[in-house]
């Protein structure tokens, strides 16, 4: 941010300013530092103008798993924009949007990395950062990605799985009721109940079977959580799959999929996040295409704050 610098006629008068400054100041702290910081956002929802915004958010960028394509994709945005002095904190999913949700109750600056479909933008007023160097890439997808051989072993749920489609609202209905308290079991099974037309052409045709085990591989996000949980319901209900749910990091589940330990997974994210897992294994599975499309990740804030590029982050 630039600032015009006011210019005196005199020595005098700059004294004389400096004292009502500090005046002021004694008789309001709350203005000075983070809390100035506050107080700007609540009222007019500046926050980042008061001062540099690394500074303001100690240079940090607040992310997910160090496993996660977004995490590489944001190391990269940090060397390809210049941001020297910042630093690409790792932590989970859960930790990340704590940290969101304190910095909006106190009107706080916070830069995350994100990603649609997420509760978060349900439940809060957030805004992605422009890309113009697009290192995020554009819209991605959701794949569904599956072990050779399932197709001949268990047609049933190689079809089912093939024809699995939904949006992002569809999805963030059942990652807010989670986030809102509600099992994931519970609000699969709620979500699936109340919408049986939108399911009713994935299962259409289907001969059920008879509690033949299956297993589906996901990683630990929201979105995952609800998408699995969902097929976990739908194949034990409908088509009689005993289903084990295996919620492990994005390494294993390509893998686990890849040597057979796992049946199939919808939580491939592509072409960009999951893209090392992708060159690495795509000749050992099978891709079923798309469950979910106009899917996008990069740099999120609140849209409170002053800023609207990621080039914006970089120190004047």
């Amino acid at each position: 941010m630039k600032f015009k610098k006011l210019k005196f006629r005199s020595v005098g008068l700059l004294a004389v300013s400096v004292v009502l400054v500090a005046g002021l100041a004694a008789c309001n702290p709350d203005r000075n530092g983070a809390s100035g910081t506050n107080n700007n956002a609540a009222e007019g929802g500046n926050a980042g103008t008061t001062a540099n915004i690394g500074d303001q958010v100690k240079h940090q960028i607040i992310g997910i798993d160090p496993g996660a394509g977004i995490m590489k994709a944001t190391a990269q945005a940090i060397q390809d924009y210049g941001l020297d002095n910042w630093q690409l904190v790792e932590g989970s999913g859960a930790a990340m949007t704590a940290a969101l949700d304190k910095a909006i109750k106190n009107q706080d600056p916070i830069i995350i990395t994100g990603w649609t479909p997420h509760w978060m933008f349900s439940k809060y007023d957030l805004k992605y950062l422009d890309d113009p160097k697009k290192v995020y890439g554009e819209a991605e997808e959701i794949h569904t990605i599956a072990r050779k051989g399932l197709k001949e072993d268990e047609p049933t749920a190689y079809e089912f799985l093939d024809r699995f489609q939904w949006t992002d609202k569809q999805m963030g209905e059942i990652m807010t009721a989670i986030q809102e308290g509600q099992e994931p079991e519970a609000a699969a099974k709620a979500w699936a109940d109340a919408n049986e037309d939108v399911i009713a052409p994935w299962i259409e045709g289907l001969k059920p079977v008879d509690g033949k085990p299956l297993k589906l591989a996901y990683v630990a996000w929201d979105s995952e959580i609800a998408s699995t949980n969902l097929l976990k319901y739908v194949l034990e209900s409908k088509l009689g799959y005993k289903v084990t749910a295996l919620q492990v990091e994005a390494g294993p589940m390509w893998t686990g999929v890849a040597n057979g330990d796992a049946d199939a997974s919808v939580a491939a994210w592509l072409p960009l996040t999951h893209a090392d897992y992708w060159n690495q294994f795509k000749d050992k599975l099978e891709d079923l295409g798309a469950n979910m499309t106009g899917v996008k990740t990069g740099l999120v804030v609140p849209s409170y704050m002053d800023i609207n590029s990621i080039e914006d982050l970089k120190d004047k």
